[in-house]
């Protein structure tokens, strides 16, 4: 495997000190990627995303247009998030203290959004954080997460509710026996104690 090149930032985009770009991310333009964020090898921002501090992103991880990813998520490897998506990181969200005064970042603590290998959210879909995103999951479109997503669920709605499987491939599982097939791929999996596990030998 030839070595990723040297990450290429817009012009337009920002990039602020501390942050760490690995070999091969893209920055479109008008990104900004805070303070102590890592950017892992091979992923791309799309224009107008918005990385917060400490927020890190796995290697080939696809940020969409204008999504807003707030500290601390943590994203695994080859996630994809998709265009005006957010984020959340705050339990009780105000612009002022009891006593009127101003909110400052040390004035509440902030929770993050977790999201495992090969998870994908859908365009403006919103999730309250804290929850986590299980591996090779699927957001829809629009959905609002309030709460943990299992491993090749399918969710959708507001707030968002398993209304089926996927596969790694991204495409819905069909039932077959005591089965579920991957259309794409082939692949075979099982539920079991409402967890899906892959049950061929595929790769």
């Amino acid at each position: 495997m030839s070595p990723q090149p040297a990450p290429r930032i817009a012009g337009t985009a920002q990039v602020d000190e501390g942050a760490r770009l690995d070999p091969g991310v893209v920055v479109w333009q008008l990104a900004h990627v805070r303070e102590n964020a890592v950017i892992g090898e091979g992923s791309s921002l799309g224009r107008g995303a918005y990385i917060g501090p400490g927020v890190v992103l796995g290697r080939n991880c696809k940020i969409q247009n204008y999504a807003l990813i707030y500290e601390p998520a943590i994203l695994e490897d080859g996630v994809f998030v998709g265009p005006a998506v957010v984020f959340t990181n705050d339990l009780y969200p105000r612009a002022i203290n009891p006593d009127g005064s101003r909110k400052l970042g040390d004035d509440w603590p902030a929770v993050g959004v977790t999201v495992r290998t090969g998870a994908a959210i859908g365009a403006r879909a919103v999730c309250i954080a804290p929850v986590e995103i299980g591996q090779w999951a699927l957001v829809a479109a629009g959905a609002t997460v309030t709460k943990d997503v299992p491993a090749f669920a399918l969710v959708a709605g507001s707030p968002a509710r398993q209304i089926g499987w996927v596969g790694r491939a991204g495409a819905r599982l069909v039932p077959e026996g005591e089965d579920f097939r991957c259309p794409l791929t082939g692949e075979r999996y099982r539920e079991a104690s409402g967890e899906l596990v892959k049950v061929d030998a595929g790769p």
